[in-house]
Formats: C-alpha cells, structure tokens, sequence
C-alpha cells in the first residue's frame, strides 16, 4: 500500500515529466484565460469565438433549484447536438460568470457534472459551442441559500 507522500512524490515526478515534454496544458489554460475571466454569457462565447448564443431546447443543464450551502452546489451540463467542440458551464453572478469548459470530440458522449461555489442565487447556463461557431444555451435558476463565495 502506498503511503500518502509516497503517492504526492509519485505525482510530482510526473507532473515534472509532462512539463518537461512539453504535454502539460500550460498553453490551454492561457488560451483559455480570456474566457474564464469574462463577466457574461455573450462575452465568453466572444472571448472562445463563437456568435450570439441563442437559446436551445437541445442543451440541457441541470442543478438543485435550491442549493442549502453555496459552495458545493452540483451542475449538469449536456446537449443532442451533432458537432459540438465545447460544453460549458456558466453561472451569471458569480465575479467569473465561466465555471467549466469541456473539450468535446465526436467519440465522447456530451454530458458533464461538476461542482461549482455560488456566492448568491443566480441564473446557471449550459452553453453548447458548435464546430461552425454557433453557440446554443439552456438556463436554469439557483437559489442559494447560504452563499460560498467568502460569505
């Protein structure tokens, strides 16, 4: 059995080898930093270059309608659609309104789940971004009870 530094050693020395070859996603997370900064939904599909996003009955998120503790509220994210290149997940109050962003291919199936930190109630968007540009969204209403950001 392996002990807990063991394990943490185990993953440096990894981490060490991806960056050293260059595998590491250093690049992706300052391609992506634009978007994960803006404020609102039109300015990150802008900031990912996609259009407009226009509202879909294809993309589906999901969420507790009323989350007890704000910094651990669950969220759905997936869509039907054909040809989509990215999923995301955004929530519209918080000081960066991008939660999450998942890269799709066509071999991988268009549904997420992730944990996100709500510091008050807000309206919750999945955005589907197509291979064409297009951008498509579905939104849903949080209420927060008890806030996560730092309340």
């Amino acid at each position: 059995m392996q002990t807990r530094r063991e394990t943490l050693k185990h993953s440096a020395v990894v981490a060490g080898l991806l960056a050293s070859t260059g595998l590491f996603p250093q690049h992706a997370l300052a391609y992506e930093k634009v978007a994960f900064e803006a404020k609102s939904l039109a300015d990150v599909a802008k900031a990912l270059g996609a259009g407009a996003p226009v509202e879909s009955k294809d993309v589906t998120v999901g969420g507790p309608d009323i989350a007890e503790n704000g910094a651990v509220v669950p969220l759905t994210a997936s869509t039907t659609l054909a040809g989509v290149k990215k999923v995301l997940i955004l929530v519209e109050k918080n000081p960066a309104a991008m939660v999450a962003l998942f890269n799709v291919t066509d071999s991988v199936e268009a549904s997420f789940a992730t944990r996100a930190k709500m510091g008050q109630s807000s309206d919750v968007y999945a955005v589907a971004i197509m291979a064409d540009g297009k951008a498509f969204y579905a939104k849903k209403e949080v209420k927060v009870t008890l806030g996560g950001c730092g309340g």
